[in-house]
């Protein structure tokens, strides 16, 4: 019998690699700016939501752009904060958690997509 397992492409690395590292400077510039509103809102005595969920995508961000799988913990914990702000804000009305939730969720599922290449990828400290 044969081997029919051929080596990993390298052009298919590198392009997930890059793709990483893109979803991670996105990831920082996002959290920076919602980082920055948020600490405004919390100044004028508003939700502590977006301070802490601009934190948590600076968090993700930097760990996506260090290869480290520890990013894939960090947004969980910024997206399971959505639901639970987004659940105390509306409540069960599905239509008012509609705009609180879809963004959160498509990040979530890109940084989940990043899990087969931060596994192959060794991590940069």
């Amino acid at each position: 019998m044969s081997d029919t397992t051929a080596p990993p492409n390298h052009a298919t690395t590198h392009s997930t690699i890059w793709g990483v590292k893109i979803l991670g400077w996105v990831n920082v510039l996002l959290g920076a700016v919602i980082f920055i509103g948020g600490v405004w809102l919390i100044a004028l005595g508003g939700s502590w939501y977006y301070g802490l969920a601009g934190l948590g995508l600076l968090v993700t961000g930097i760990l996506l752009n260090r290869y480290m799988i520890e990013a894939i913990w960090a947004y969980l914990i910024v997206w399971l904060g959505t639901l639970a702000w987004a659940w105390w804000e509306v409540g069960a009305d599905w239509w008012a958690q509609v705009p609180r939730l879809v963004a959160p969720t498509l990040i979530l599922v890109l940084v989940l997509l990043c899990i087969p290449a931060l596994r192959r990828h060794p991590s940069k400290i």
